[in-house]
């Protein structure tokens, strides 16, 4: 499957995305992960990502639905904003980034592999996942955020990712394959 068209969608609005879900949740850490499930359903999107309109919409939609789910599991009553902000600079597109996400995935553990496999990229619930698993929702939730953290990592080594002080994705090289 080709994931440039993600990856260049990807690159344009992630720290506009970002920067949106820093601001409404005020947790540095959980916004990371929900960019993180933003990020992951838009490969899961496929081939269907490739033919939106707007995917920058679609990132934004995403991303507030993922707020909108922690917030509903939180009980939090809060508002959140309807309109994406506005776009004031676009971050250069990290063309080859698709290329390392299956050898990423291969780097994980195969439980790990199968909780982010069923429930980032196939939209797998994660109570349906627990039912499945025989496991209880704080279990399979605990599960899934522990295999996020896991893929970011092997994401960071294999495809030597690196931060700005923003936590945007400054730089990136596939490692070459000892032969």
């Amino acid at each position: 499957m080709d994931y440039h068209c993600v990856i260049d969608a990807w690159g344009k609005h992630e720290a506009e995305l970002r920067g949106y879900l820093n601001r409404q949740l005020g947790d540095i850490g959980l916004a990371e992960d929900l960019l993180q499930s933003t990020f992951l359903k838009a490969i899961a999107e496929g081939a269907g990502f490739c033919v939106l309109e707007n995917p920058r919409a679609w990132l934004f939609r995403v991303a507030r639905n993922l707020l909108a789910d922690h917030f509903r599991r939180a009980r939090e009553d809060v508002e959140l904003d309807e309109e994406p902000p506005v776009v004031e600079k676009e971050i250069p597109a990290i063309e080859s980034l698709a290329e390392c996400l299956p050898h990423a995935l291969q780097a994980l553990a195969p439980e790990d592999r199968d909780a982010i496999e069923h429930c980032d990229l196939d939209g797998m619930k994660q109570a349906a996942y627990a039912n499945s698993k025989g496991l209880s929702l704080a279990a399979a939730k605990s599960r899934v955020q522990r295999a996020r953290k896991r893929l970011k990592h092997a994401l960071e080594q294999r495809c030597e990712i690196r931060f700005d002080e923003q936590g945007v994705v400054c730089c990136y090289s596939p490692r070459k394959k000892a032969d």
